[in-house]
């Protein structure tokens, strides 16, 4: 937009004639000319100082969370000793307790023995079974899992012991058509989790058939009493 100079003079006291202008009371207008140049450099100088100041410059510095976990550390296959093997048959001796009667039977301890030069473990049930003969030969059904007792890992060192509860019971309580009883001079035991048995020197009662007389529980710590 163009604007007409003619509001500036009468605001500033110059009047154009033509094409030039003249100053009618210079003197008089000096000093006021001076105050509009004055206000003028004010506000010039208002404006080359309105930029914002320079801001200090802050190193912001990384950490962890509060709340994040620290990373696990590597286990170090040192920080403990190996677990215990199974005890295999040949690092073991089997024997038995003094028989107890129960109503129908009696309640004998099956007692292993670790003869090995290191720890080794036992968990869960033998197998036993009535035998006879030179060499043992079986007589009769193995024994059934009697869960009188939780399964429990049982750790022996050298020389530990652990026991499991055997049961037999009195086969004259089946009529002969059931159970032809026969002498057995054996128990034939096969330790937890092995194929190998153990034969201990015991007298008892058997049945040839499919009646089943005997059951036993699951390893446990110690001799069993």
């Amino acid at each position: 937009m163009i604007m007409s100079a003619e509001p500036f003079a009468v605001a500033t006291g110059w009047e154009g004639s033509g094409s030039a202008l003249d100053l009618k009371g210079s003197a008089k207008m000096k000093p006021f000319l001076i105050a509009i140049l004055a206000a003028m450099g004010v506000t010039a100088g208002a404006c080359s100082g309105s930029s914002p100041a320079a801001q200090p410059t802050h190193t912001a510095t990384a950490h962890p969370l509060a709340g994040t976990p620290a990373a696990a550390p590597t286990p170090s296959s040192t920080s403990g000793s190996p677990a215990a093997a199974s005890c295999l048959t040949r690092d073991l001796t089997a024997s038995v307790g003094s028989p107890q009667g129960f109503a129908g039977g009696l309640e004998i301890a099956i007692v292993f023995k670790n003869l090995g030069h290191a720890a080794c473990t036992l968990y869960g049930y033998p197998r036993v079974a009535q035998a006879a003969g030179t060499p043992a030969t079986n007589i009769g059904q193995r024994s059934t899992e009697n869960p009188a007792a939780p399964r429990t890992l049982v750790t022996l060192p050298p020389n530990g012991t652990a026991s499991a509860m055997l049961r037999i019971a009195d086969s004259a309580h089946y009529p002969d058509g059931t159970c032809k009883p026969v002498k057995a001079t054996w128990l034939e035991v096969i330790p937890p989790n092995q194929k190998s048995a153990l034969n201990v020197s015991f007298g008892s009662t058997a049945c040839k058939g499919n009646v089943k007389l005997l059951s036993v529980t699951t390893v446990q710590q110690g001799s069993g009493g």
